[in-house]
């Protein structure tokens, strides 16, 4: 649908690739969209000179990123939501890319499981959470604030972790106000991942959020982005002696946020 308004299919790409992600660069839009490189250095160069995206250095890479100046930047975004929310889901795991995308390259099979033991062993020991939520959209319909609170964790069994979590946040506004979350994590060994599941609804009407296998010696990533009443879930985490951080990115009809989670 898009292609048909930019006239370039490696255009449109990008414009959706940036939407999701913030910002690319040349040589990962080829690895991640599997397109030659020619063409999308053209089509870069093309979006660059039309004032589209603008670029820079950082260390020997030139990064892009949507030009905050353009005119109809919100009209744009507004329109490649739309087309986002319309593509099947496969293609939609094909746009997002986790933030450390280097860490996937120490990723080796043999040390799945150890990973993943690993990872639930810091799980069993958080006691507090801290999180930022960011609304991109212009209009701001979903998250967008800080709060901070306390994790109880109720174990069922030696593979399920029930976090309880309460605490206040801040909308942008000077009051703030209670929260309170159950999750259900599930630790599958004969599969290789861990489960994230949201139990607004009650323990036994659990919502899916994702899968999540090991995608470097430190951080693992969702198998696959999930949909909920329109909205697709994107989820990675990163882990490390001081804690987790639970990465969160969220696109749909009135949605286009990206949280994090900090576990400590």
């Amino acid at each position: 649908m898009l292609e048909g308004l930019c006239g370039n299919k490696n255009v449109a790409r990008i414009l959706i690739f940036l939407f999701v992600n913030g910002k690319c660069y040349g040589t990962q839009l080829h690895k991640f969209l599997k397109t030659s490189l020619t063409p999308i250095q053209k089509a870069l160069l093309r979006l660059e000179k039309g004032g589209i995206i603008i670029s820079h250095l950082e260390g020997k890479t030139r990064l892009y990123q949507f030009n905050p100046a353009f005119p109809i930047l919100h009209e744009m975004e507004e329109m490649l939501k739309k087309t986002y929310t319309l593509l099947p889901a496969h293609e939609k795991k094909d746009y997002y890319v986790p933030k450390e995308e280097s860490s996937i390259r120490f990723a080796h099979p043999q040390n799945r499981i150890k990973i993943l033991s690993e990872f639930w062993e810091k799980l069993t020991l958080v006691r507090k959470l801290s999180f930022n939520a960011k609304t991109k959209a212009k209009d701001a319909t979903g998250w967008n604030g800080k709060g901070a609170g306390e994790v109880s964790i109720l174990k069922e069994g030696t593979h399920m972790l029930l976090f309880n979590e309460k605490g206040t946040w801040n909308g942008g506004g000077k009051d703030q106000m209670s929260f309170s979350n159950i999750f259900r994590w599930s630790f599958d060994r004969d599969a290789g991942m861990i489960s994230l599941e949201h139990l607004r609804r009650g323990v036994n009407h659990p919502v899916f959020l994702f899968h999540l296998v090991p995608s470097g010696n430190f951080s693992l990533s969702s198998v696959d982005s999930h949909l909920c009443d329109g909205d697709t879930y994107f989820g990675q985490v990163h882990f490390d002696r001081y804690g987790l951080r639970l990465n969160w990115r969220v696109i749909g009809p009135k949605k286009n946020e990206e949280i994090d989670y900090y576990y400590s």
